[in-house]
């Protein structure tokens, strides 16, 4: 068995998540720290969107919808935000219990602190700046379920005839040994192969594409524990692309509403009073 080298403990707390977070397994949401709001969701040709404010620290919050506990693998930008390698679900994740949920501040240095996610251009970027830009502008999690413990199966007692002296003495069953749980290095690549698409520019100008930069160190402890996965691939991989809002509207993903046209058959009598002038 192995170790999963990161694991939810007194940093966890429970998580009001709203209807709208991504997600089956577990609800994920992306909470803007300075505005101390969750940021609304778009969705657009099956991907989903959230705007992020340049400067503005950001957390990536999870919360367990299941009865048993999973594994999560986060990546920020192709980043795996424990490690710091290159995103891959054969790295560390964060363990959440039965209903538990864990806000991802930062990148992990230790096991008491962080680095904070802020959104910031591209150059600027972690991803960037240790070399790697190719997928910046998502967040990944990739979850795994727990392998259940063995199921320990007694066999009946045989039915015996009643005897005139004595009742039959009923046979005791040997109980097996039930193993622990076991490794869990896991890591989501965020969009896991899926690569940033974008969609034909509207008449809007796009700017710089927007990155997670490495910020301030703080608190955020965790401990070490045991996870065996049920399965060799993630049971789901929740992926959020980000953006400026300038960009998602050139890329159609937001819709501005035009300006209404004029009535080409103004009415004489709009209303019954003078306004102030502006």
């Amino acid at each position: 068995m192995k170790l999963s080298l990161v694991a939810a403990a007194l940093a966890a707390c429970s998580l009001s998540l709203p209807a709208a977070a991504v997600g089956n397994i577990a609800d994920i949401v992306i909470h803007d720290r300075a505005q101390n709001r969750t940021l609304p969701v778009y969705v657009h040709e099956g991907r989903h969107y959230v705007v992020g404010h340049p400067g503005n620290e950001y957390e990536i919050r999870i919360r367990n919808r299941q009865r048993v506990d999973i594994l999560t693998v986060v990546s920020v930008d192709g980043v795996d935000v424990i490690t710091g390698d290159t995103a891959d679900w054969q790295q560390s994740g964060y363990v959440l219990g039965a209903h538990q949920g864990f806000g991802v501040k930062g990148w992990r240095k230790s096991l008491e602190r962080t680095a904070a996610f802020y959104f910031t251009a591209l150059p600027d970027s972690y991803a960037a700046r240790t070399g790697r830009p190719d997928h910046v502008g998502v967040i990944g999690v990739a979850i795994f379920r727990k392998k259940p413990e063995p199921v320990v199966q007694y066999a009946p007692p045989p039915r015996l005839a009643r005897s005139a002296e004595a009742d039959s003495p009923y046979p005791s069953a040997a109980a097996e040994d039930r193993s622990a749980a076991g490794p869990a290095r896991d890591a989501a690549s965020g969009a896991g192969a899926s690569s940033r698409a974008e969609a034909p520019a509207t008449a809007a100008q796009k700017s710089a594409r927007l990155g997670t930069g490495h910020g301030r160190q703080e608190t955020s402890v965790v401990t070490y524990t045991e996870f065996e996965r049920a399965t060799a691939t993630p049971a789901e991989i929740i992926t959020i692309y980000y953006d400026s809002h300038r960009n998602l509207v050139a890329q159609g993903v937001i819709r501005v509403p035009s300006l209404a046209r004029p009535d080409p058959f103004p009415s004489p009598f709009p209303a019954r009073f003078a306004p102030d002038p502006r």
